[in-house]
């Protein structure tokens, strides 16, 4: 092993502290009390951590503190070296994890994060010891790309990957690498003399499940992808409405990860066959609880499985957090706060339907009313309401769910889907009895409900007294707020967006740019775009049989409907978004007319 060089020192209190105060972030009599018990202190943390525990605000931008992430930049910058925060999505655990034993690179406290032909990027929050730099120079035959990282997100991740990456290898060994036992395969191979099975509840199954879980709560997923190929299983997350790879595991390991996750959803762990539902509920580490929906596909290489999360937060959100206009607010609790009649929800899957009912039925459920919902499935469990799950094998379906809910003295019934003419039919019958239902319809905006319930059946005469309103909606990407810059207009496409509508042309509109904070995507979250028709009388007039959907929808415009191009548009002139998404959820054949 190299002998240690006087520069192999790792950083000391005082002497960062020494650092501080002469690039003027730190104030002398602050830094002079930390570092007069500076030689009194044990060193169990980097001395980074235990400034930044202070959370003084910087000497020289008094607005901005000196928190860890800032404080690493400053020490990367001043160390000639390259800043990074950690992106955990973008590193390939397996290649990086077998650059170095977990021993060695905690000794160190270094990650390899990117492995490349002729070079290897290692993260370190140590940047004057080059010890390791030159004893892994000579082994892996490769140049080292030292980069400087937060000590935290080092440890952290350390102990992550190297404990994820020996559970994946350690269960691949004990079911005999190559066996895909209870796999049901279009291509299956037979192995002879491999009759190795691994256990769902084997120790490193269970610590592959938790930390799939726990990192898809981390990183803001809303669907959790297991994904059989031929060779091996894919792990991807849906965030913020785009897919990213996370991992990749050998496909036995991934059957009985499967398999476990069934076994905590309560579904039937032996039948492979069929598509299966379930749900559980788990929590995240900082203790709220978390909802999954689990849904099973058979597919050519096995079950493919995909978790839906719901984070019981969202109920917690008003409406402005969910997108809505305080114009819109106002309509739309006026709409809602009537004693009887329905509300229609559209818009295509993963447009925020649910969100918005539930945020509204939360808001709707006091002590002196009673909520009675039909889901398919049940999306969140929440104990103001009285839920019923419809389940088609026993003749439970949404027709006589509302009918047995009519039987239950509701006073607000929220119907999952109206699918079918009878369901449509109960539902009007709920609000002629004197009943306020709220449901949602499959179409592509908010007048095209009208036409839709047309054509499964319901009478105009019943459509007139009982809608009260339609809520069509989207869901679009928004702008990340720490790199998002201005740009000027272009005035072809925001024409392109606002025509035929005459709006006031914004000086300057934002664009996305790239940063740590959002993966270099330029977006961070979602927000709500709506289109908010009411009913109107004079919209009754023009809903009849033969009714024809471009008047409906230019009379609703003309009573104030924005359309979600224009509520889209809107939200591009303030600065949340940008055009391309808009034109992106808002397509124009949507708003001809």
């Amino acid at each position: 092993m190299a002998k240690t060089t006087p520069h192999d020192q790792a950083l000391e209190l005082g002497r960062v502290l020494d650092m501080l105060m002469a690039d003027g972030l730190l104030d002398e009599e602050r830094g002079s009390t930390l570092k007069a018990v500076a030689p009194a202190m044990t060193r169990k943390q980097h001395p980074l951590i235990t400034i930044a525990q202070h959370k003084w605000a910087n000497a020289r931008v008094p607005q901005k503190m000196l928190d860890l992430p800032a404080l690493t930049e400053w020490l990367a910058s001043r160390s000639g070296m390259d800043y990074l925060r950690i992106d955990p999505l973008k590193v390939d655990v397996p290649t990086t994890t077998a650059v170095m034993s977990y021993a060695y690179a905690r000794r160190f406290n270094i990650l390899a994060l990117e492995v490349r032909p002729d070079e290897v990027v290692i993260a370190t929050a140590e940047p004057e010891v080059r010890e390791w730099e030159r004893e892994l120079t000579r082994i892996l035959g490769k140049r080292i790309v030292r980069v400087l990282a937060n000590p935290e997100e080092i440890s952290r991740y350390l102990i992550e990957f190297y404990a994820l990456s020996h559970s994946v290898r350690a269960a691949s060994d004990d079911s005999r690498q190559g066996e895909r036992s209870g796999v049901q395969n279009l291509e299956q191979m037979m192995e002879l003399g491999r009759a190795g099975k691994l256990e769902a509840d084997d120790q490193h199954i269970v610590s592959i499940v938790d930390w799939l879980l726990q990192y898809a709560y981390a990183q803001r997923a809303s669907d959790i992808h297991i994904e059989p190929r031929r060779e091996q299983t894919n792990i991807r997350f849906r965030i913020d409405g785009v897919m990213h790879m996370v991992y990749q595991i050998p496909a036995s390991v991934a059957a009985a990860v499967t398999s476990r996750i069934k076994i905590l959803g309560r579904m039937d762990v032996s039948e492979k066959r069929r598509p299966q539902d379930g749900r559980l509920k788990t929590r995240s580490a900082q203790g709220n609880e978390v909802e999954l929906r689990l849904s099973t596909m058979p597919t050519a290489f096995g079950e493919k499985l995909v978790m839906r999360i719901f984070d019981p937060e969202v109920l917690v959100k008003d409406y402005a957090a969910l997108g809505f206009s305080s114009g819109e607010t106002s309509l739309w609790q006026r709409m809602i706060n009537e004693p009887t009649g329905i509300i229609l929800v559209t818009g295509p899957t993963g447009s925020g339907k649910t969100t918005t009912l539930y945020t509204t039925l939360k808001e709707l459920a006091t002590p002196d009313v009673n909520i009675c919902t039909i889901e398919d499935p049940i999306e969140l469990v929440e104990p103001s309401f009285n839920q019923m799950q419809v389940q088609h094998n026993i003749g439970l379906d949404f027709a006589s769910g509302v009918r047995t809910l009519l039987r239950q003295d509701p006073d607000i019934i929220m119907v999952g889907e109206i699918r079918d003419h009878e369901t449509a039919e109960m539902a009007v019958q709920a609000a002629l009895t004197g009943h306020l239902v709220f449901s949602t319809l499959h179409t592509n905006d908010a007048p095209a409900a009208i036409t839709r319930l047309l054509e499964i059946g319901v009478p105009p005469y019943l459509i007139k007294a009982t809608v009260l309103g339609v809520l069509g909606q989207r869901l679009l990407r928004t702008l990340c707020p720490h790199c998002k810059e201005p740009v000027p207009l272009d005035e072809d496409m925001w024409q392109s967006l606002v025509t035929p509508w005459k709006v006031n042309t914004p000086a300057s509109i934002n664009r996305p740019v790239g940063c740590l904070e959002c993966r270099q995507t330029g977006y961070r979250g979602r927000v709500g775009v709506y289109e908010m028709l009411e009913v109107t009388p004079a919209l009754k007039k023009l809903i009849t049989a033969d009714c024809d959907i471009g008047r409906l929808r230019r009379q609703a415009i003309h009573e104030g409907m924005r359309p979600l191009r224009l509520n889209g548009a809107q939200k591009v002139a303030n600065g949340q978004t940008t055009i391309e998404e808009v034109l992106k959820v808002a397509p124009p054949e949507v708003l001809e007319g």
